[in-house]
């Protein structure tokens, strides 16, 4: 059911009896008027003798004979918990029906406690359901003419909070709102607090009685047996909104249906195969082709493309849109839609990554997506390997074509292998797919293992995998010693003693290794041991290892490994920024990117690549501007402000690529501590831990740049900073041809355990989408982004005071 749909039954239709369940008295009991005592003894502090006698009034007249519940007068509260079954059914109550509840005491003859009145349908005629807390009016009995003099419902301009969190309760019990655990529990105590609070305040006044109304599966709304129609509306009189209820709503319309099935019917496919669309059919089509990926297609644009889906076959793009508008229900139009894809101009690899979206569940185009895979190479595929095991979740059965396939190429390349494993088994934790995921591990390694040595000096399987294994055995005995490292009391000083003390004490075997081992982050690498002597820690709450690795090659690897922070989020940033780097350089722009590799090995733990360099925070304490840092490696008489032109060029073209990623991407918390700088210039970010929009910080600003990343470039009027927009621009337009492939990457993400994209996924992709500025053309998104960048650019200078007051507080 969608958002818009409103699903009921009526009333008329309902043939059972009337049912409901006297709960239990809240209050205080009134006492007889005694010398001497108190006029008012808590519920819990009294004995008494107490029936409720309930009875149903249909336009004010009593309908069938009163009920009565057993007698109540043990424990400390009066709690019935009685179900009450009336012979009268839900088919026969009007719309004025009322139940009146009359609450009698026995101890001291037939005492009167009170009464209350609830009418069984609310004001937009919807049946009452759930619990229902009535005031009872002390010393009355329940009255049931219309309109009541005894209403149970606290009258509107006496409500409290009391009473609106009761009512938030009531929809919580039938479902209205998410349940979450932890929030709930938290809520509930509060509620608690809130009550006793409220019950202070107020005194002991009230009484009330809880009663717990029937339930179905979708609101019940009012309709009299056998009538078609609603009496006319006093709308000439008042000018409130009218609510009409439809009963066809959510049906499907029969004319329309039948339409529907002759357009589309197998004998219009000899018609159909000879159409041509007109001007204005083939400019709506190419208008629907250039949709991305995110959007639904309309009733109509559906049937047009379905309507020319024969001159659509030359055209690769269409196939995806094509699919979409197929009713896969019709097992003769999906067999159709079928052949029809194997004749089709084969599509891109970008495009076959929207066929294993969890939109389309057909095992043949599923299988078709995966055939298309199978073009890419080894470079190509491991960009989108992250995805595709993603991809896992929407597969039919665990052991998929595309599950398979991902196995076989794995087999060719140790790097793949690796890294395939690496994502499979992080998501094993994941309960609702384990079973999957083991199931993919499994094959990758029952394959493994069957593999023999090959003719070029290649290890056989068993090798392998066992260089595989030994990579978990590493990562195990890394968070040991970050446990270990944590638990010394003193400063960080003391912990790289300690880290040094283990490595070359108890654990001296991580100093030399039995064998090699194939690099987590880089398997073509062949790591040895640990240097002890150039491991270290950072001084952080969680004290990351920065640890330092001899290569069998005799060279180093230098690496960070974390434990107790989830860094999937990160690994997805950084391989989007190895993506868009590629991207950029298939279209010759290479801006000088340090996409430097995040491998999570777990739920809460991970590497990552440690590339040598300095915070801006850290650069401008000590040497009051960027210039000045750059000027100590590449000093420069004649060069631009006293550095050299290459290492100007090479600052400008990594802020204009960075800026730009990560203004698509929607990263934030962007502080001058996650900006690092390397010798050569090269500008890049770290942290991700906000994307997609969301930053801690409020008054974000559209571009992460800061004053002095412009001033290093000579200011917002040098010719540097024009060449610095110009880059911008490009590397923009140069993304945004490829937006369907990044829109897809994230797409098959939907499922995954990533914070910003779990919490709401559909509104994550639609904001990346939003970024792309998909319905301007190259020459207006050209000065989209520029208006955005000087928009940017001038808060951080003088001339807008209020803006620079807000984007200053950014940033520090």
């Amino acid at each position: 059911m969608t958002g818009n749909e409103f699903r009921f039954f009526l009333s008329c239709d309902i043939n059972l009896p009337v049912t409901f369940r006297v709960e239990r008295l809240e209050g205080y009991l009134p006492l007889p008027k005694f010398p001497n005592s108190e006029n008012n003894v808590p519920v819990e502090n009294r004995t008494a003798e107490l029936y409720v006698e309930c009875a149903l009034y249909i336009d004010g007249a009593p309908f069938g004979l009163p009920t009565r519940t057993r007698l109540e007068s043990s424990g400390p509260s009066y709690c019935w918990n009685e179900l009450i079954t009336l012979t009268t059914k839900y088919r026969d109550i009007t719309a004025q029906s009322q139940l009146t509840f009359t609450v009698w005491d026995l101890s001291h003859g037939e005492g009167l406690i009170g009464g209350a009145t609830i009418l069984l349908f609310n004001s937009k005629k919807q049946l009452k359901t759930g619990k229902q807390k009535l005031r009872l009016w002390a010393g009355k009995e329940a009255d049931g003419t219309f309109p009541t003099i005894t209403p149970g419902k606290v009258p509107r301009h006496e409500r409290g909070e009391l009473e609106r969190l009761e009512k938030l309760a009531n929809k919580y019990e039938r479902g209205q709102i998410q349940r979450v655990d932890w929030l709930d529990r938290l809520s509930f105590k509060t509620m608690e607090r809130i009550k006793e609070r409220e019950s202070v305040k107020n005194g002991s006044s009230h009484l009330y009685l809880v009663v717990d109304f029937c339930s179905f599966e979708h609101r019940v709304v009012f309709q009299e047996s056998g009538a078609n129609f609603l009496l006319p509306s006093p709308m000439a009189s008042t000018n409130d909104i009218v609510i009409v209820w439809d009963p066809e709503v959510g049906k499907i319309n029969p004319s329309e249906h039948k339409q529907l099935k002759l357009a589309r019917s197998l004998t219009r496919g000899v018609i159909d195969r000879d159409l041509k669309p007109s001007s204005n059919e083939r400019k709506s089509i190419q208008r629907i082709l250039k949709y991305p990926p995110t959007r639904t297609l309309s009733g109509d644009e559906r049937q047009l493309l379905w309507k020319f889906r024969f001159s659509a076959m030359s055209e690769k793009r269409a196939l995806t849109k094509f699919l979409r508008c197929v009713e896969w229900s019709d097992v003769q139009e999906a067999k159709q839609a079928l052949e029809l894809m194997g004749k089709w101009e084969m599509i891109d690899v970008s495009d076959a990554l929207e066929l294993l979206s969890p939109v389309f569940e057909s095992e043949e185009v599923r299988a078709y997506a995966v055939s298309v895979l199978e073009r890419a190479d080894d470079e190509e595929l491991e960009c989108y390997l992250l995805q595709l095991v993603q991809a896992l979740r929407f597969e039919r059965s665990d052991k998929s074509r595309l599950c398979h396939f991902l196995v076989q190429r794995a087999l060719r390349n140790i790097e793949l292998a690796s890294f395939l494993r690496w994502y499979v088994a992080v998501e094993l934790h994941d309960p609702a797919y384990a079973k999957r995921f083991y199931c993919t591990y499994e094959i990758l390694e029952e394959n493994m293992l069957k593999m023999t040595a090959g003719v070029n000096g290649e290890e056989d399987g068993f090798k392998q995998w066992q260089s595989l294994v030994r990579q978990t055995e590493l990562t195990a005995q890394l968070c040991s010693i970050t446990r270990d490292v944590r638990n010394v009391r003193g400063n960080t000083q003391k912990k790289i003693e300690k880290l040094r003390h283990l490595l070359s004490g108890l654990l001296s075997e991580l100093t030399y290794f039995d064998e090699p081992i194939r690099s987590p982050l880089a398997p073509g690498v062949l790591i040895t041991g640990i240097v002890s002597s150039e491991s270290s820690i950072f001084k952080s709450a969680l004290h990351p290892l920065r640890l330092t690795f001899r290569t069998a090659n005799g060279g180093t690897s230098k690496i960070i490994f974390k434990k107790g922070d989830d860094i999937r989020q990160d690994q997805l940033v950084v391989q989007m920024v190895s993506l868009m780097d590629r991207l950029l350089k298939l279209e010759n722009l290479d801006l000088h990117l340090t996409p430097y590799k995040v491998l999570a090995t777990g739920q809460d733990e991970g590497m990552l690549e440690f590339i040598p360099s300095r915070s801006l925070a850290q650069i401008l304490s000590e040497h009051r501007s960027i210039i000045s840092y750059l000027q100590k490696f590449h000093a420069d008489d004649h060069g631009p402000f006293g550095i050299t032109a290459t290492c100007l060029e090479t600052f400008i073209k990594s802020c204009a690529g960075y800026s730009v990623i990560t203004y698509i991407l929607g990263i934030g918390d962007r502080h001058l501590d996650n900006l690092l700088l390397r010798d050569d210039g090269r500008l890049f970010h770290v942290d991700f831990g906000f994307i997609l929009g969301r930053d801690p910080k409020p008054f974000p600003p559209p571009m992460k740049l800061c004053k002095e990343m412009v001033e290093a470039m000579g200011g917002a009027e040098s010719q540097y900073y024009t060449r610095f927009k110009s880059y911008c621009c490009e590397a923009y337009n140069i993304l945004r041809k490829s937006s369907n492939l990044i829109l897809n990457l994230f797409y098959l993400m939907a499922g995954s355990n990533i914070p910003d994209i779990a919490s709401d996924p559909e509104k994550g992709i639609l904001k990346l989408q939003e970024k792309f500025r998909l319905d301007l053309d190259d020459e207006a998104s050209i000065h989209f982004f520029q208006d955005l960048i000087n928009e940017s650019v001038s808060a951080l200078f003088p001339q807008m005071v209020e803006t620079i007051h807000r984007w200053a507080q950014y940033w520090r």
